[in-house]
């Protein structure tokens, strides 16, 4: 039995739709915090079980009979840290025999204010007990595509990066290596870095989207604290503009960036171009 909390999440649902290329229905659960949004994964004859982070009674049941379990790191910075640790807890009474962690590109010495979470939560797992694999997953190629929208109505593609290239991926090339890893032997006590095959910095990105769409669309650097403002002022959650803001000042320190192609190797094809995703959110 393979088990895959935040099930419905965007790159959960991506792990169990690439699981299911191999591996029977019956033998996945999806563990979700809300069953009645899982609806599409139930139709598939995927099991659906509860699994909240913050309600750890929740947690051992829905890991019964597990085997190996993808541990998808939480959405709510700031509260991970003991989220995740209530998921190991509950994975080591459950006798799951390998957890696996999406954590984050170079967790031990990223400038990202995002990996101090994901660090406890190696060092949890260190010091757990169980097998355990690390997927240190890179930048979604997704996060930067986002802002597009904004980019072609004012003609700027805004960011704090500087001249950092990036080696991002897209989030289905992440849930592939998920699903390799959960499906394939040998990877106990493994670190994976995973990063996409290619990079560029933002002002190509920029120049990407310009290209593609006919537009004109340049990039705009900015310092952290002047983009964190921009992105406030253009309606988002005080904690959320902080945290993209950071991430694109470790990038500019080259965070972001890492050309070891783990993850294709992983998932034995190439990871997805960033200038098909553009395509993709083009359309």
């Amino acid at each position: 039995m393979i088990t895959v909390t935040g099930a419905t999440g965007q790159l959960g649902h991506l792990v169990i739709k690439a699981l299911l290329k191999t591996t029977p229905a019956a033998a996945i659960t999806a563990a979700v915090r809300s069953p009645e949004k899982a609806s599409d994964l139930k139709a598939l004859g995927v099991n659906i079980k509860e699994a909240d982070y913050n309600r750890p009674e929740t947690l051992e049941s829905a890991f019964a009979g597990t085997d190996r379990l993808l541990l998808i790191s939480s959405s709510e910075v700031g509260q991970r840290a003991p989220q995740h640790q209530n998921v190991i807890d509950a994975a080591k009474k459950a006798g799951v025999k390998l957890l696996a962690y999406t954590s984050i590109l170079r967790a031990d010495s990223t400038p990202l204010g995002l990996g101090e979470e994901h660090r406890a939560t190696e060092a949890a797992l260190a010091e757990s007990g169980l097998d355990y694999v690390l997927l240190r997953n890179g930048w979604y190629s997704e996060n930067y595509a986002a802002s597009i929208p904004p980019a072609l109505e004012y003609g700027v593609f805004m960011g704090a990066a500087g001249e950092g290239r990036i080696s991002s991926a897209a989030r289905a090339d992440y849930a592939a290596a998920a699903a390799a890893v959960l499906t394939t032997d040998g990877h106990e006590g493994k670190t994976y870095e995973l990063s996409g095959d290619d990079s560029y910095t933002l002002a190509e990105f920029a120049a990407e989207i310009a290209r593609q769409s006919g537009k004109d669309v340049v990039y705009q650097n900015m310092s952290e604290d002047d983009f964190a403002a921009a992105l406030k002022q253009a309606g988002l959650p005080d904690g959320l503009a902080a945290m993209l803001a950071d991430s694109d000042a470790g990038a500019a320190q080259g965070g972001l960036f890492d050309d070891g192609k783990t993850l294709s190797s992983l998932t034995g094809k190439p990871t997805t171009p960033y200038t098909e995703v553009i395509a993709a959110a083009l359309k």
